[in-house]
């Protein structure tokens, strides 16, 4: 897994219009453009359906995601049910900041 290509994608994404637009063509423009990130098939796929809850859980963080949600017409609520749709859709966060210790049903830190 490569969670720095996917999170310096994103980076690149919420700032930089080009790189938006090159996204939101699609196709063969979207594809050039993920090909010059070190991404695995997963992460590429995640990245190219606009995946927040796979992406979510693969690791990357929640403030780059915060603003690809807008990007893809999703709304704040869409967004936050998204990362918890997809803990439950793939299972815990696997890496990062938000890698999870424990399972969908125990409660951290009490609460």
């Amino acid at each position: 897994m490569s969670l720095y290509a996917m999170q310096k994608f994103l980076f690149a994404l919420n700032r930089e219009p080009e790189v938006q637009r090159r996204y939101a063509e699609g196709g063969a423009e979207r594809a050039a453009l993920l090909d010059g990130y070190a991404l695995d098939a997963e992460e590429r796929e995640a990245i190219d359906a606009g995946d927040i809850g796979k992406l979510y859980v693969l690791g990357c963080n929640g403030q780059l995601l915060m603003h690809f949600a807008p990007l893809l017409g999703m709304p704040w609520a869409d967004y936050i049910a998204a990362m918890r749709d997809g803990v439950q859709k793939y299972g815990p966060v696997r890496a990062g900041i938000y890698a999870m210790t424990t399972a969908h049903d125990e409660k951290v830190a009490g609460v």
